[in-house]
């Protein structure tokens, strides 16, 4: 009996000893041991603040966040430390942002930029509306995750100022692990800002023009006088007719712009996007391929374009380009010619030539062909060009306009009064001219050279007698 209480005595107290390791055996904290799993996997709980960014209102920044693939940087800081978002306004971003300014931005080759201007808005610290420095203390300067600096101040009303930004929605968005700040207008980090301009401006692309040997004046045969130097991106300072090839199917000549063997502007690879854009948009396949294959016009395009000119082309759709004859595109020059004749040497738009038909009637616009001009007219609510039958609608407008280069697609083949095919010649009938035999004089005839003052003369002595 003794025996088997001990036996009983023993297991109990084998069974504590076990339950007491193994609660000895547990983590002190818990919780901790949670935060640390989470934050070791990297996942972002439901309750972060880059969850609550994605959520909210702030949709324009959020997509900007997206556009720029700070996703995955953003969490790995937010599983570091807790962090601080000056949210821009939608309306910051959608109406009151340069249209320039955020084209640059949404470029593929500018996603740089882009993340630097994000990141600019974002501060791997919290900080809450209560720690904001007071109006007539010293501002304080904090690094962003860009490591830039921002100044924090307060104005003398208490209003709260991040740089030059106001923050109109102090402790918008409050989560565990950071907060979000809502601003009134966009943060612009200086290198950013340097970069647009620079972009802008073109001065990654200027060069400095070598000094040459003096040119002498061949009719003079005096030193030429130096031109007098033309800022970047300025109109050229010779018309374009200067600047075109000597003759078809010859070399392009270089244009003589403002930027001597550099351009200001990237013409052949605006050439290039204008030409894809006619095979993409469909129906311009045998326009592009005269650009391209038949004749060396692309390139000299873009010559004129990289020099500052502006050119307005009026592009025939296959249908009308299959009207074409091979006679006509056989004869030597002849595709250019036709393609100089739908070339404008200016900028229009579709608004712009339909409101100046609409004003002055008819308007003729100058052609790269010299000295044929091209006339626009108003018909059925649209514009027609060309005359007699030899006329095509404004079918397509806008196809491909990007400030230099416009392209409007029409229905028909242009041709100068003068070479219309449709046209008939008019043949004036052949009329036959008599001619009056003319008598032939010599001096044994009467009707010599003296005659006729022998006439004279005796009717004046006739009347002298009768007079007496």
């Amino acid at each position: 009996m003794d025996t088997h209480g001990y036996g009983v005595s023993f297991l109990l107290f084998f069974i504590l000893c076990s339950f007491t390791n193994s609660f000895a055996a547990l983590p002190n904290n818990p919780s901790q041991k949670s935060n640390s799993t989470s934050s070791g996997s990297g996942q972002i709980n439901s309750n972060s603040v880059l969850v609550a960014l994605l959520d909210s209102h702030y949709t324009e920044l959020a997509e900007l966040v997206e556009k720029a693939l700070l996703l995955q940087t953003l969490e790995e800081a937010v599983g570091k430390h807790n962090i601080t978002i000056f949210a821009p306004r939608n309306e910051a971003l959608e109406r009151q942002l340069d249209p320039e300014f955020k084209r640059f931005l949404l470029e593929p080759g500018n996603v740089r930029s882009l993340q630097t201007l994000l990141m600019f808005h974002i501060i791997p610290k919290r900080i809450g509306s209560g720690e904001w420095p007071a109006s007539d203390s010293v501002p304080v300067r904090h690094k962003t995750l860009w490591n830039d600096r921002v100044h924090l101040t307060s104005k003398n009303s208490g209003q709260k100022v991040i740089d030059s930004a106001e923050i109109v929605r102090p402790d918008d968005v409050v989560r565990p692990d950071g907060v979000i700040h809502g601003i009134e207008s966009l943060l612009i980090p200086r290198s950013v800002q340097e970069d647009f301009n620079r972009r802008r401006s073109l001065r990654s692309i200027s060069a400095v023009l070598p000094e040459g040997a003096p040119v002498v004046d061949p009719r003079t045969h005096r030193l030429k006088k130096p031109v007098a130097p033309v800022p970047a991106g300025a109109p050229p300072v010779l018309p374009i007719y200067d600047a075109l090839a000597p003759g078809p199917s010859l070399a392009p000549a270089p244009a003589p712009g403002p930027g001597g063997p550099r351009g200001h502007f990237d013409g052949m690879a605006q050439v290039k996007d204008f030409i894809q854009t006619l095979v993409h948009y469909g129906g311009y396949n045998e326009m592009a391929d005269i650009l391209v294959n038949l004749t060396s016009l692309a390139t000299e395009m873009g010559r004129l374009v990289s020099e500052g000119y502006v050119i307005t082309v009026l592009a025939p759709n296959d249908e009308a380009m299959a009207k074409l004859t091979t006679d006509q595109l056989s004869e030597p020059g002849a595709p250019e010619q036709i393609v100089y004749y739908h070339i404008i040497p200016e900028y229009q738009t579709e608004e712009s030539m339909y409101n100046a038909v609409r004003r002055f009637g008819k308007v003729r616009y100058d052609t790269l062909r010299l000295p044929h001009k091209v006339m626009a007219q108003e018909a059925d609510g649209s514009v027609k060009f060309g005359h007699g039958d030899s006329q095509a609608y404004l079918f397509d407008p806008d196809i491909y306009t990007d400030g230099r280069i416009s392209v409007q697609g029409i229905d028909g083949v242009l041709f100068p009064p003068n070479e219309d095919p449709n046209s008939e010649k008019k043949t004036t009938p052949l009329v036959k001219v008599v001619t009056k035999p003319t008598r032939r004089v010599d001096g044994s005839g009467l009707q010599c050279a003296w005659c006729f003052w022998c006439i004279i003369f005796m009717s004046i002595k006739k009347k002298v007698s009768l007079h007496f």
